[in-house]
């Protein structure tokens, strides 16, 4: 029964996004070719995600998908970011991530390479800046921490939340990650920089090493789990 009215408001929510594809397609085609362009585009990408994710080469093919619909496709899902960035401003992130985790799923989870982000946080843990510290393939010599600390510095953060993607789509740690997170959390304790957590987003779920026995120097074995990610 659940699991019939969770499918049941998915589909409620699918037409309500097709049902705003095709107003915004109506901007930029005639009107009577948004509704079936819209409904292909849901199709060709599996949904708004996958057509959100999608990349300019890949909208471009889609037939009779003009430059400036397709410009406008690419502007909502960083419009959509703003936004939900705007949401965890001013409040406690620490004490309630779930707009956080909406925030990190939207921006990092179509990424097709690894890119590794601060979230540097007030004395209030409150959000003063999100850095990419480091984009492509991963390894705890690669995001240096004097790196992190200077930016620390210069935002006059107390404290930071460590992020970075799986493009693969699970979000368990590999021992290369465990690796990386032990060595930035030395590095910010020397400058009395307190790190919260380090988070790795994949498709559907995100890893919380604060959730799973972090700081691992106390642990004998790498945490493997994954937490599903929140719903907005």
């Amino acid at each position: 029964m659940e699991k019939n009215r969770k499918h049941a408001a998915e589909r409620r929510g699918n037409g309500r996004a097709l049902e705003i594809m095709e107003l915004l397609l109506s901007f930029a085609v005639p009107p009577k070719k948004a509704g079936p362009l819209a409904r292909t585009l849901g199709e060709r990408f599996g949904g708004m995600r996958g057509l959100l994710d999608a990349s300019a080469e890949e909208l471009a093919r889609i037939e009779g998908l003009n430059e400036k619909a397709a410009s406008l496709i690419m502007l909502m899902k960083p419009l959509a970011g703003s936004y939900l960035k705007e949401r965890i401003a001013d409040r406690d992130i620490i004490k309630d991530p779930r707009d956080v985790i909406n925030y990190l799923r939207l921006t990092l989870s179509g990424e097709k390479v690894e890119k590794f982000l601060g979230l540097y946080l007030n004395s209030r843990n409150e959000l003063l800046a999100v850095e990419v510290l480091h984009e492509g393939t991963l390894c705890h010599t690669l995001v240096y921490p004097r790196k992190v600390i200077e930016l620390a510095m210069k935002h006059s953060a107390s404290s930071v939340i460590f992020v970075h993607n799986h493009p693969g789509g699970d979000p368990s740690p590999s021992k290369a990650d465990c690796l990386l997170m032990r060595s930035l959390e030395k590095a910010a304790a020397t400058v009395d920089i307190t790190v919260h957590d380090h988070m790795i987003i994949g498709r559907n779920r995100h890893f919380s090493a604060r959730a799973n026995g972090w700081p691992f120097e106390t642990s004998h074995a790498f945490p493997r789990a994954a937490d599903r990610a929140e719903e907005s």
